[in-house]
């Protein structure tokens, strides 16, 4: 099949609707019907909105995910939440997510929950309309877990979760998921000053049963929590490591480094296709057609259009959906403009 020239995606989140946020924090009034249906629509609610922007490849929006990560210890045995830890008040930052204890060897014996997703995805999505399906990777998920008796350290974490991963991704990939992406923010955002080889042996490893039976991306960005980045916000220490990771598309934010430096993108286009951020998902400036085509004009001389995906600089899901629909819609259009030139 031929490439589609300047193919359109997202990372994985949309914003919650704001009758699931609302519905969510009542879920006492709910029964377990009412529950299955919320779900499935709002799901329906997110495919629909990127479907009508025109995007070529969707997700489900991570609807059934309260956090992109932090869901994901409700599957996994032996974590205990700490919320005596967490700041409640003040400017939002990372440490209002809270950290975790560790109170027993790790183990997710019915899975991580992507499965599931990926089901009802492929239920609800329109026949033919390219999916994906995102999963955080294991370097990110140990962040805010706290070494205690069973771990000495978050690298002896990642390794306990780096099998809970991978098994997530072989099942997947016996249903025949047509794309996963490896959510790994925490690898870019802490690239320069952690052993970079270290994060790609880690990586290779996590994806090795998708490798040749599925495509395989992975996000790259500097954080988002509420709208702030934590990250150093700089590609060039993934370089040259990073292009040893064993992926088919490498995804990285570049409207929120003002393209300084796109042309650090050809190095990535050597090995992979590249997905870059064209929208930025913590301004409420909604980006024109124009805007976006004049981004995408500007990687083009270092990524060949065939190679080229564009997408948001990172999930949606800190983004309201009024503004998140329109900047979608913008993305698809300017791309088509650019589709039409090369």
């Amino acid at each position: 099949m031929q490439p589609i020239p300047i193919k359109t995606t997202v990372v994985g989140s949309l914003p919650f609707p704001g009758w699931l946020e609302f519905a969510s924090m009542n879920l006492a009034q709910l029964g377990p019907t009412d529950v299955a249906e919320m779900i499935d629509d709002a799901v329906i609610a997110a495919i629909h909105d990127q479907v009508a922007a025109g995007l070529d490849v969707i997700t489900d929006g991570e609807q059934t995910r309260l956090d992109f990560n932090l869901s994901f210890y409700g599957f996994i045995k032996g974590i205990q939440n700490d919320a005596s830890e967490t700041r409640k008040y003040g400017p939002p930052a990372h440490d209002q997510r809270g950290k975790n204890s560790i109170v027993a060897l790790l183990s997710a014996p019915n899975g991580l929950g992507v499965v599931e997703e990926y089901k009802r995805l492929k239920r609800l999505a329109p026949v033919g309309q390219g999916l994906k399906m995102s999963i955080p990777g294991p370097y990110t998920l140990a962040g805010r877990l706290n070494p205690g008796e069973f771990y000495k350290d978050r690298w002896e974490i990642t390794e306990a979760i780096l099998p809970l991963v991978s098994k997530e991704i072989a099942n997947l990939v016996a249903l025949g998921c047509p794309e996963i992406c490896i959510d790994e923010p925490s690898m870019s955002c802490y690239a320069y000053r952690e052993d970079t080889k270290r994060f790609v042996d880690i990586f290779n490893r996590t994806v090795a049963p998708g490798v040749g039976k599925t495509r395989l991306s992975m996000h790259l960005c500097f954080g988002n929590y509420k709208g702030r980045s934590v990250g150093k916000k700089t590609i060039a220490p993934m370089l040259p490591d990073f292009l040893d990771m064993t992926v088919d598309e490498l995804h990285s934010e570049m409207t929120i480094l003002n393209f300084a430096e796109v042309n650090l993108l050809e190095r990535f286009a050597e090995q992979f296709d590249v997905a870059v951020g064209v929208i930025d998902v913590k301004s409420y400036y909604i980006e024109t057609a124009a805007d976006v085509a004049e981004r995408i004009r500007k990687i083009l001389p270092y990524v060949p259009a065939e190679k080229l995906a564009v997408a948001p600089d990172c999930g949606l899901s800190q983004t309201a959906r009024w503004a998140t629909k329109l900047k979608l819609k913008a993305m698809c259009d300017g791309a088509k403009l650019v589709r039409g030139e090369v």
